[in-house]
Formats: C-alpha cells, sequence, structure tokens
C-alpha cells in the first residue's frame, strides 16, 4: 500500500518558541520573505532583511524572534525590535507560503503583542510596504490604526505606517472577575 502524501494538518496547535536570528530554523523565514520583496520591490528590496542588527531581536536589547513549529517545521513568525521606551515595532512577520490562509500571522501577530506587552511596551508601532495588500489588511482586521489616509493610493505614500496602543491590564480584582 502506498501512502498518499497529505498537507500537514493545523489540527495540533503550533508552537511558540522565541529563537535568535542565528537559529536554523529562521532561514526559510528569511529566504521567503527575501524572495517576497525582490519579487515586489526589486532585487534591492532584499537588503531590507539586513537593515537592523540581529542583536535588536533579542530579550538583551528589548526585542524577540518567535516561530511557529508545527511537528517541528516554521510554519509562520515575526519580531519585534525596540523602537522607543513604551514602543515596540513589528518586523518580519512570516507565513511559510505553504501555509497560509489558515490564521498564523494573526496567531504571530497576538503573541508579539503579548510579549511587548510583558516587557513594559505600551504601544506597537509597524510599517508595511505599499505593494503589501495581504500585510495592510492583516493589520487593520487585527485593530492597528492606519496612520496614513487609506483612500490614497498606497504607491503614492511610500512605507505604511500603523499603530496599536495595547490595553493596560485590568485591576487585580477585576481580572479575578471580582
Amino acid at each position: 500500500m502506498t501512502s498518499v502524501a497529505r498537507p500537514p494538518s493545523l489540527s495540533a496547535e503550533p508552537a511558540v518558541i522565541h529563537v535568535t536570528v542565528s537559529d536554523p530554523r529562521v532561514r526559510p523565514l528569511l529566504r521567503e520573505l527575501g524572495d517576497e520583496y525582490s519579487t515586489r520591490y526589486g532585487r534591492e528590496a532584499h537588503a531590507e532583511l539586513a537593515r537592523y542588527p540581529d542583536e535588536e531581536f533579542t530579550a538583551s536589547h528589548g526585542g524577540v524572534l518567535l516561530l511557529l513549529l508545527l511537528h517541528g517545521e516554521p510554519v509562520a513568525g515575526g519580531a519585534f525590535r525596540r523602537y522607543d521606551e513604551i514602543t515596540a515595532e513589528l518586523k518580519r512577520i512570516w507565513t511559510h507560503s505553504a501555509h497560509r490562509r489558515r490564521g498564523l500571522a494573526r496567531r504571530v501577530v497576538a503573541e508579539l503583542e503579548r510579549e511587548a506587552k510583558a516587557r513594559g511596551y505600551r504601544r506597537i508601532h509597524l510599517t508595511t510596504g505599499p505593494r503589501q495588500p495581504e500585510a495592510r489588511a492583516l493589520y487593520l482586521a487585527t485593530g492597528y490604526t492606519p496612520l496614513f489616509d487609506t483612500e490614497a493610493d498606497p504607491e503614492s505614500i511610500g512605507p505604511l505606517p500603523f499603530e496599536k496602543h495595547l490595553p493596560d491590564a485590568p485591576p487585580q480584582g477585576e481580572a479575578a472577575g471580582l
């Protein structure tokens, strides 16, 4: 009997892990992001991935890089870096092309927001490119405020900035339902 290859099931909950940029499991993220950037913006866009030092995505520098693993393989990921004392900046939000349209990017954004809040950040800032309508839709759908005219042609704006203020933690009694 021959086994038929099936797409990985998402019935299992992806594991969230914190990694460094040098972790080999990050390579698919960076490779696919670089290819996407180059396809949408030209060859020089690949350099965007080297714009910030790797250390900026480590806890000791106020950042984090996380991956979602399904059956041990990276299926999505993202990072934030310190933007200022109260603000984290989201970077490198990615979902493997074979796993898109399954809510994984939303999960990554939610995990990054949770981490940012736990580290004392009160605001998140990000920019996405004008040729990334999927990213724009993701941020609008997850409660980010566009800091640009959403009616304007995105190509006339350049990088599209967004922000989101993280809610304060409820008072102790309120959190416990008292």
